[in-house]
């Protein structure tokens, strides 16, 4: 289990305490060389404090990021923009000299910590719909809220540009199988539904594609062709299980029950080519059209009533910061036990997991995991189950999450990780 890492010796503490006090515009400037943002419960704002950072990074300047040491806090150069900016967004910081720099990192080197430096703003893209249906990405949400920048990309940019030119791409909760995440069962007559799906097959032809899941595998294909080639991926709710049996199915038919009635192929399970995915392997697929599930991938199984199970709370795992810095990244936090919430895919089955894939977060004692992260290629991908984690059952129609409400989420806060570790300079591993 994950433990809360002690703060700085007692001179930091006392310092810290002093500068705190001190106004944001009374401080001396030469005694005020940088900016700690501190990232445990004494945060005011855990969100917009990624925000802040990206800005930073955004203006050209270095920071760094202090994972286990104090939530995984972040080190800003100090401006006058910077403090106002902070103020604005009711973000704490703490303004610190080079004399309490010099304690911190003396504590730091001798501790489960590291000091990571974050060379620039990464280059964001979320694959998202001209359109979003009736319900919210947290992603979305939450980059709006933090106040990082980033662009809408879909099936015909996926298709036709280089999406090389962006560091890092987040999957809105798509059905890479071209089934529509089965939303036909209960919604085919909404007018929302069927504008998605006539747009769908529009773009399927377009592009000389025969239909809609046929277009989705080779947006799949070219998502995965960005990772191996150096990009990140970060996938929530139905991405995660959608784009491992698309990749799988390359050459499988696995969604003619919706296409056009007929049934799906027994054998699909045995001809599914597991090597493609980047998570997964060996799941069985869903049969069934008007079962509500993909595969057995889903722990949860949300939408087959016979087999919902019901939430509770995940742990995220306590990392090596020195020998392990990109998960150490990626669980930063400053609780390490989080709520549970449903999505479409809300959860990993152990047994459906690839030997490379590394468990960031689970439910002890279920044969389920949360989060996920794992190398393909020269780059990396993360799935993290469930559709909004401050909205635990996931119901279409719901109003959307407002995060001023809710600024030190911790679930937010893993969003945020994937967003601002691509900025990690890499450092050699310790040996």
């Amino acid at each position: 289990m994950r433990t809360h890492m002690t703060f700085a010796t007692t001179t930091i503490r006392i310092l810290a305490v002093a500068l705190v006090a001190a106004t944001l515009a009374g401080a001396s400037q030469a005694a005020a060389q940088h900016l700690l943002i501190p990232m445990d419960e004494t945060q005011q704002n855990h969100l917009r404090a990624y925000g802040l950072t990206f800005q930073a990074l955004k203006n050209g300047d270095r920071a760094e990021w202090w994972i286990n040491y104090r939530g995984g806090s972040f080190l800003l150069p100090d401006s006058p923009a910077m403090r106002r900016k902070a103020q604005l967004d009711g973000v704490t910081v703490i303004i610190i000299d080079d004399a309490a720099i010099t304690v911190a990192r003396a504590e730091i080197a001798k501790s489960n910590m590291d000091a990571i430096p974050l060379e620039k703003a990464p280059r964001v893209a979320i694959y998202s719909p001209p359109k979003s249906p009736p319900w919210d990405d947290a992603v979305t949400l939450a980059l709006k809220y933090a106040g990082i920048e980033y662009t809408q990309i879909w099936d015909d940019d996926v298709l036709g540009v280089d999406i090389a030119k962006y560091d890092w791409i987040h999957l809105f909760h798509e059905d890479f199988t071209g089934q529509f995440n089965k939303l036909y069962l209960g919604f085919r007559d909404q007018p929302w539904f069927i504008e998605q799906r006539d747009r769908d097959m529009a773009t399927a032809t377009k592009h000389g594609y025969a239909n809609v899941p046929a277009l989705k595998k080779a947006v799949a294909g070219r998502l995965r062709n960005f990772v191996e080639k150096g990009g990140f991926i970060f996938a929530m709710c139905g991405a995660t299980e959608t784009i491992e049996l698309a990749l799988a199915a390359a050459n499988v038919d696995i969604a003619a029950a919706f296409t056009d009635g007929t049934p799906m192929d027994p054998d699909a399970d045995a001809r599914m080519d597991w090597s493609k995915t980047f998570a997964f392997q060996g799941a069985h697929l869903e049969m069934n059209p008007g079962v509500n599930a993909m595969s057995d991938i889903d722990g949860h199984q949300v939408n087959v009533a016979s087999r919902r199970q019901s939430l509770n709370t995940f742990t995220l795992f306590n990392f090596s910061a020195k020998f392990d810095p990109v998960n150490t990244m990626l669980v930063q936090n400053h609780r390490n036990v989080v709520p549970d919430f449903y999505g479409v895919t809300t959860s990993f089955a152990k047994a459906r997991l690839k030997p490379g894939a590394t468990v960031l977060a689970n439910e002890e004692g279920t044969p389920w995991v949360k989060y996920l992260h794992g190398d393909f290629g020269k780059g990396s991908w993360t799935y993290l189950g469930g559709h909004d984690p401050e909205d635990p059952q996931h119901n279409i129609g719901a109003p959307p999450t407002d995060l001023a409400q809710r600024p030190n989420s911790p679930g937010y806060r893993l969003i945020l990780n994937n967003v601002l570790f691509p900025a990690a300079k890499k450092k050699p591993l310790k040996t």
